[in-house]
């Protein structure tokens, strides 16, 4: 489909999808959470894509947020409207092929809460994070409140969340927000790299490992053990486990098919 506010551009197995509103600091309005809905199902469905990088157009912002000038005049009932399933937070984490978020500039809200529903996150050295909600007189709505612990615990989850503060990308590293930093000029390069090394595995195996690391998400220990001990074993059925073990003993590159 043709899409107003966001841009694709696939090679080599990664589709990278932009956020193309510079202007307005790439804030996600709801005609861009449909747009890239929309998208994310076009590329479950395209076999040429192994890899999804999402990142914002322009120097400045990843997603500064969400298009506040919609909420104005909004009552309770139109916002739950607004907020219906399926929801572009949920549909991202769950999406099955991997998902980096290349984060090249402020990535604060909605636009953080994307980018932790994402499976990596490189960011430049001149981002910087936040859930500046509070200031609005509001809470993160796009799952800031739950995601968010879970990736740096409860106590820097209560800092962002009680202060509305921004920190930079050295200190979103530290605290386990974010996975890599690297130079602004090295961004998209260093994401690529990543991505390509991500791209060279079985596909099949990668949608069955990321299955298995989200569901530590909602499962107890016990029964995530479970789960991984019946996927490990399901991967015998199929054509790329016998092909990468045999590569693997022939010393040869793997010929992956996806099955």
């Amino acid at each position: 489909m043709a899409y107003e506010n966001i841009l694709r551009d696939d090679r080599d197995g990664i589709a990278f999808v932009t956020v193309n509103r510079p202007d307005k600091l790439n804030a996600l309005s709801q005609q861009v959470r449909d747009e890239v809905l929309a998208a994310l199902g076009e590329l479950e469905r395209d076999d040429a894509v192994g890899v999804v990088v999402v990142t914002g157009a322009g120097e400045k912002a990843f997603i500064a947020g969400a298009d506040i000038s919609e909420f104005e005049g909004r009552s309770p009932f139109d916002q739950r409207d607004a907020m219906r399933f399926p929801r572009l937070y949920d549909v991202m984490s769950g999406f099955p092929k991997p998902v980096i978020a290349m984060i090249n500039g402020f990535c604060l809200g909605g636009g953080c809460e994307l980018a932790m529903s994402c499976d990596l996150r490189i960011a430049s050295d001149r981002a910087r994070f936040g859930q500046p909600e509070i200031k609005l007189g509001l809470i993160p709505g796009g799952g800031g409140t739950q995601r968010l612990p879970r990736l740096v615990g409860t106590g820097h989850a209560l800092r962002l969340i009680l202060t509305g503060d921004m920190i930079p990308a050295a200190e979103a590293l530290q605290i386990g927000l974010v996975e890599m930093v690297v130079p602004h000029e090295e961004l998209r390069a260093r994401t690529l790299e990543l991505a390509a090394r991500i791209a060279a595995m079985s596909p099949l195996t990668l949608r069955v490992a990321k299955e298995a690391v989200r569901a530590s998400e909602s499962l107890p220990l016990s029964a995530g053990i479970v789960y991984e001990r019946d996927l490990f074993s399901l991967c015998f059925s199929t054509e790329d486990m016998k092909e990468g073990v045999a590569a693997f003993l022939q010393k040869r590159p793997a010929a992956w098919k996806g099955r």
